[in-house]
């Protein structure tokens, strides 16, 4: 019988190089190229502990936010997502890496590590919390010029999409040869899918993972987002995951849907024997809706998120509940009972995909053990109750989670900490830029 190594070493055959990476604080793959040879034999690899509180534009939050010595940490590979990278023209391999402290335990600045001891908090109760996600993003022309807004590519018939064009099944955008090359790098990494279509917005898509374990399925989002912007690189083309791109079209989330098994008989907790509603159905529901509004920046990390979330259709911010009703924050699809589920609509497509599922399955499992009241569920047309309306801007949603008490509890002060600092800094460098709204309007009027 072959040793593991000699496994390994087989399956990286022509290999030169393994990427080595684990995401920050805002899902950026972070990380270093390690060559085969240090890779196969183990070769301690280590990275400053500041990279996972990196900011959107660069630069780091002061170093006692991430220990003051300015330290390393550990990157450990998970070998379960160790896989050759489908568009690279030269044999080259890739490998999620957890962050982990020098003694050993996962860093707890580490979104990864998060949600690993989210999902071994529900263990403990004997509970596996089960996933989905839905991610939508924008496929766009080359675009190099910032000041200019991004347009959809120019299409075969040669003109570029300019209505709402959801659940298409036209060619004429031209884009099959791409989505051809994502298919086959996702099968090519393992990333399962369910069901993909034209979403609402101009040249957006949306793509469905199948569900399943959370840590899986974050890190499957958080490979096929990389996928996506090379694969796009390889077209010609530009891949965006913005909240909103676009002025004037729905912006584009990343719904997860949550449901909460047994492990010993992978029953669903949240129908009974005769397929009714459970007590934790209800207090799942209402630990999501004690908890969204403090964690609000957690699924809407960036100023443009609240462009997405001030324009609510579709894109509901608040934390009403609702059975098959769009407009709630909280929608429980229509499903048999065996699959009833959770839809947390609030996060974007800009989040980090292993914070918004360790965030909302903290709030859930809060809701759980506390065993939390819902509200009433809304039906139809509904006025958000003033108690249920989340932040609507990011300094808003900033002072709400730095005040948070609930937050510090779930996700730890250092965490929480750092966290805040690396979000002011991306706010004030937002404010330091004048925007062309400002220039034309006010500049000669006021």
């Amino acid at each position: 019988m072959l040793k593991p190594q000699q496994l390994l070493a087989d399956r990286l055959a022509g290999v030169e190089e393994v990427e080595c990476i684990t995401p920050d604080l805002n899902g950026v793959p972070r990380g270093k190229v390690m060559t085969l040879r240090g890779f196969l034999e183990g070769q301690r690899l280590q990275l400053a502990r500041g990279v996972l509180l990196q900011c959107i534009m660069g630069g780091y939050p002061p170093t006692r936010f991430y220990g003051g010595d300015d330290g390393d940490l550990l990157l450990v590979p998970d070998l379960r997502q160790l896989h050759l990278i489908p568009w690279c023209e030269r044999p080259r391999a890739l490998a999620v890496c957890d962050a982990e402290e020098l003694k050993g335990e996962g860093s707890p600045l580490s979104t990864r590590a998060l949600l690993k001891r989210i999902v071994a908090a529900y263990a403990r109760q004997g509970w596996q919390p089960v996933v989905a996600t839905e991610l939508e993003f924008f496929v766009f022309a080359p675009h190099g010029d910032p000041q200019m807004p991004f347009q959809p590519p120019i299409g075969l018939d040669g003109r570029r999409e300019a209505g709402f064009s959801a659940f298409s099944m036209s060619s004429s955008n031209g884009l099959r040869p791409f989505f051809d090359d994502v298919y086959r790098c996702m099968a090519a990494l393992g990333l399962p899918r369910d069901t993909f279509m034209h979403e609402m917005g101009i040249s957006q898509f949306e793509i469905n993972l199948l569900h399943g374990d959370p840590l899986q399925l974050a890190d499957q989002t958080f490979l096929f987002k990389h996928l996506l912007r090379e694969v796009a690189l390889r077209h010609g083309l530009t891949v965006v995951c913005m909240a909103k791109p676009l002025a004037g079209v729905p912006g584009s989330s990343m719904h997860v849907h949550q449901s909460v098994v047994e492990q010993e008989s992978g029953r669903n907790l949240f129908s009974d024997g005769d397929g009714e509603p459970t007590p934790a159905f209800r207090h799942f529901i209402g630990g999501q809706q004690r908890a969204l509004a403090d964690l609000t920046l957690l699924f809407a990390p960036h100023v443009n998120s609240f462009q997405r979330l001030y324009h609510p259709y579709a894109s509901p911010n608040n934390a009403c509940w609702s059975y098959d009703n769009r407009a709630a924050g909280l929608r429980i699809p229509a499903s048999p009972a065996v699959a009833r589920r959770v839809e947390n609509r609030l996060p974007g497509a800009d989040a980090n995909p292993y914070l918004a599922i360790a965030a909302s399955l903290a709030a859930g499992l809060f809701g759980m053990l506390q065993q939390v009241e819902p509200s009433a569920p809304l039906q139809g047309e509904f006025q958000v109750p003033e108690s249920l309306i989340l932040p609507s801007s990011m300094p808003v949603a900033l002072a709400r989670l730095e005040h948070s008490r609930l937050a510090r509890e779930l996700f730890g002060e250092e965490f929480i900490e750092g966290y805040i600092a690396s979000k002011r800094l991306e706010l004030m460098d937002f404010l330091d830029e004048i925007s062309p709204w400002e220039r034309r309007i006010l500049a000669g009027q006021v």
